[in-house]
């Protein structure tokens, strides 16, 4: 998604090249474009393999809609609220939670989320006023954040489930600058936590129902980049897939053709302009600027010779592994209700009596009305959080025994799934430990100090679609903003 994003960007500035020669090409390792926004036909309707929605209050992804001219296939979820399983049972999600911090405590106190001594802990955030330290800075792992002013329930029941959800990882080694920045700036000041992190009520809206938190476009998310990727060709954008880069090597040469980068390429360059190179011998490609819009592992290799300060740090970044096990169970066999849009597994919630693998389920059949058939409910579970290795000890068949088992348990399900369908995304979310955003500026530094290079991915600054078709623009402004593009009579790739 940040390549194709810093693709669009490149081509709207650019514009058009008059004789039809590529200015901007997208090199994609994989068969197809949008990374790990992904859909697949499944139990006879199309259903997303990863991310489902967009958040709405964020403009990057409606923005990008709106220019694709996708307005009118925007789509909001069906159902709102969701669940979490604690103390032994499904308890719906109480109102007034910012990214699992309760900002009520009679709610929290009602929800029964938390045991008597874990409310009465939340409570002392209201009743003895926190006192702020003055000048304080720097960043701080969420868990340490909310343990210290609400206590360890609401931490490991509430905000781990959501924050350490979102990112594949536990709250107490995710960095809250750069993940939940909000719960930072209200700890730095004095009174209550709860308090502070109140949301404003939304804008009240002339008519109709109120704006939804997400959105999705009609048929699936990863509608998106396939419209993006059309969108692109239509533009003049030469789109491959299939072709990786292997090595980047600087230029240094004083002749007016000679461009400031060469690719090394790998894979069926056949189709691919301006490549040099016989079939089997190593074969490169002369460009103007670069978007590394690559995971941090991958960036790290290619940097290495050029920035090995950015190199070192994005070598650095742990990651975490995810699969997506998508079922169609019927509906018969589901005793328990199925309230709201899913659930969430705490990771100290056991469920029958060890520690759960899976970390979360939707309801997709609910959650997106479109996709519901009567006799049956697609329902997608997540497994996976870092530092889990027992996801890559099962084959599909045993993940897929497994999991279903605990959701079986949970949802009182008596009858086998029809249709299952596994889906592995490894190491697919970057940690972002404390210091993540100060060692992101640094990489970012380092990379501007070489002409038309730029970088652009989940690993810097958000790991969901808005802030990731954010990141590929913003790279491709950077890589524009550092050369001279060359005029549309010379092709500048």
């Amino acid at each position: 998604m940040a390549g194709l994003a810093a693709a669009w960007q490149l081509s709207q500035d650019l514009g058009v090249h008059e004789s039809g020669t590529a200015r901007v090409l997208v090199l994609e390792a994989g068969s197809r474009t949008g990374g790990k926004v992904h859909s697949t036909e499944f139990a006879g309707r199309r259903v997303d393999l990863a991310a489902d929605a967009f958040l709405a209050r964020r403009p990057e992804a409606t923005g990008l809609c709106t220019e694709l001219g996708l307005t009118d296939a925007l789509v909001a979820p069906g159902a709102t609220g969701a669940s979490l399983w604690a103390r032994g049972r499904l308890r719906m999600m109480p109102d007034g939670v910012n990214l699992g911090v309760p900002t009520r405590w009679w709610p929290l106190a009602r929800s029964g989320i938390l045991g008597p001594g874990g409310a009465a802990r939340a409570a002392v955030d209201l009743l003895r006023p926190h006192r702020a330290e003055p000048g304080a800075t720097g960043d701080a792992a969420v868990g340490g954040v909310v343990t210290s002013r609400l206590g360890h329930e609401v931490t490991e029941r509430l905000v781990d489930p959501l924050v350490g959800g979102i990112h594949a990882g536990g709250v107490d080694d995710l960095s809250a600058e750069a993940t939940f920045p909000p719960l930072l700036a209200a700890d730095r000041k004095s009174g209550s936590l709860m308090r502070r992190l109140r949301l404003p009520p939304p804008p009240a809206a002339p008519t109709g129902p109120p704006s939804p938190v997400f959105w999705s476009l009609d048929g699936t998310a990863a509608r998106l980049p396939a419209e993006l990727a059309a969108a692109l060709v239509a533009r003049g954008v030469a789109v491959h897939t299939g072709v990786a880069v292997e090595g980047l090597v600087r230029r240094t040469g004083d002749g007016a053709s000679d461009h400031a980068w060469e690719l090394t390429l790998a894979g069926d360059t056949s189709s691919v302009p301006g490549v040099t190179g016989a079939s089997g011998a190593t074969r490169s490609l002369g460009v103007d600027g670069i978007v590394l819009a690559v995971p941090a592992g991958q960036a790290a290799g290619l940097l290495a010779d050029h920035a090995p300060v950015a190199s070192a740090i994005l070598a650095d970044i742990r990651h975490s592994s995810v699969t997506v096990i998508t079922l169609s169970v019927p509906a018969t066999a589901i005793r328990g209700e199925l309230a709201g849009t899913g659930f969430l597994v705490p990771r100290t919630s056991p469920v029958g009596g060890h520690t759960a693998l899976i970390t979360g389920c939707t309801y997709l059949s609910r959650k997106w009305p479109g996709l519901a058939r009567p006799g049956d409910e697609l329902i997608r579970l997540s497994v996976g959080r870092f530092g889990d290795g027992r996801p890559d000890a099962m084959d599909d068949d045993e993940l897929t025994d497994a999991a279903f088992g605990e959701l079986a348990r949970i949802l009182g399900i008596t009858d086998r799934p029809a249709e299952s369908l596994v889906t592995r995304w490894d190491s697919a979310f970057p940690q972002y430990t404390p210091g993540h955003l100060e060692r992101t500026g640094r990489v970012e530094r380092a990379v501007a100090e070489l002409p038309g290079v730029a970088v652009a991915g989940s690993a810097y600054r958000g790991v969901g679609i808005p802030a990731v078709v954010g990141s590929g623009r913003n790279a491709a402004r950077a890589v524009l903003a550092s050369i001279t593009v060359a005029p549309p009579t010379a092709p500048a790739r």
